[in-house]
């Protein structure tokens, strides 16, 4: 199976998963291992980054030197604060490789995508390699990889809601029109909404709640990790047509009368 390759980097696993939520850092590290997920992402305002203590995230995420960190700016409303969040985290050793996100409703926690596109222009002039989390807007994702974003990162739901995949036909268009890879960001639920997205080509999945709040997260890791891996590989095995009538399963040519 091809790689996921952003930025020049390539990684084997195409699930991506995030560190909160989970009871303690015991459980994160053991659901983050049976996802065999290679990038690992983090909201930098929501730890504490000098911490590496040990039994700290910091320590765990230090001590995993297979893991990617990608910072991320969850909890940011604007594009300065994100910029100085992520220049932060760059100074204490983390990225450059980010993800970032520019809230801009607190209920909804939907992507504000005049911010989001302005703090996007600033951080990839400052070399960073920007994955922005966004609406699933063709035109939004099409702007983003104009300005020089590795990846577009487009909503399935709202954050945390684990409702799937609510609009199949824009992630379609954005797909079609992407030379940048494009994972789907926020709102997975389970499995098969993991390998839909992938069924529909999409390069990656990235998620949190959906393992972290299950009734048992590891198991849940592992069932997120072989859904992508199936979707993936149906994607390029390319599915049958969709007919409108029945298709016989055996031949009928020859068929004793």
């Amino acid at each position: 199976m091809q790689e996921l390759v952003i930025a020049g980097r390539a990684f084997e696993s195409r699930l991506i998963v995030g560190t909160g939520k989970y009871k303690n850092v015991e459980e994160t590290e053991q659901a983050i291992d049976a996802s065999r997920a290679e990038i690992v992402t983090v909201a930098i305002r929501r730890v504490d980054l000098k911490d590496r203590s040990s039994g700290s995230l910091m320590s765990l995420l230090m001590r995993k030197k297979n893991w990617t960190i990608l910072p991320n700016t969850a909890g940011c409303y604007s594009a300065d604060e994100a910029v100085r969040t992520l220049r932060l985290a760059r100074e204490l050793g983390l990225g450059p490789m980010i993800k970032l996100e520019v809230i801009g409703d607190k209920d909804t926690l939907y992507p504000d995508n005049e911010q989001t596109l302005e703090a996007a222009k600033i951080l990839v002039k400052e070399g960073f390699t920007v994955m922005p989390y966004c609406i699933d807007d063709p035109i939004v994702c099409r702007k983003l990889e104009e300005i020089g974003c590795a990846a577009v990162m487009p909503l399935a739901a709202p954050i945390g809601s684990g409702l799937g995949i609510r609009n199949p036909h824009n992630l379609e268009i954005i797909l079609e029109r992407a030379k940048v890879p494009v994972i789907v960001d926020a709102g997975v639920g389970t499995a098969s909404d993991a390998a839909v997205a992938m069924e529909l080509g999409c390069d990656g999945v990235l998620m949190n709640t959906a393992i972290a709040h299950a009734k048992n997260p590891v198991m849940m890791a592992e069932a997120m990790r072989e859904a992508v891996i199936a979707g993936r590989k149906a994607f390029v095995a390319g599915r049958m047509p969709k007919t409108r009538y029945a298709n016989a399963s055996s031949p009928t040519k020859g068929l004793i009368e």
